[in-house]
């Protein structure tokens, strides 16, 4: 998937902002976490052309661009689901 700079900004920024306040304070909470755990269903802003994926418990991705599926309400995910599809 090649994309400009400014479209992935653009595509990042649009998802975040299916998230309310309390989901961001979460997904800013789970920033600080070391990692996930294995098998939870993630999001990293940074790779969006990688759609929603599934930690391994291995290496953990860079937490600051990750939005993990445990921080937000069913809605806000299948908004997310829904968004990545389009």
């Amino acid at each position: 998937m090649s994309t400009s700079p400014r479209n992935e900004l653009s595509a990042r920024n649009s998802i975040v902002m299916l998230l309310t306040d309390e989901e961001n304070a979460r997904v800013t909470t789970a920033e600080a976490g070391a990692s996930l755990v294995e098998g939870s269903e993630f999001l990293d802003l940074e790779h969006l052309e990688r759609g929603i994926q599934r930690s391994a418990g291995t290496a953990a991705p860079e937490m600051a661009h990750i939005i993990p599926r445990s921080a937000v309400g069913n809605d806000t995910w299948s908004k997310i689901v829904s968004h990545l599809s389009s």
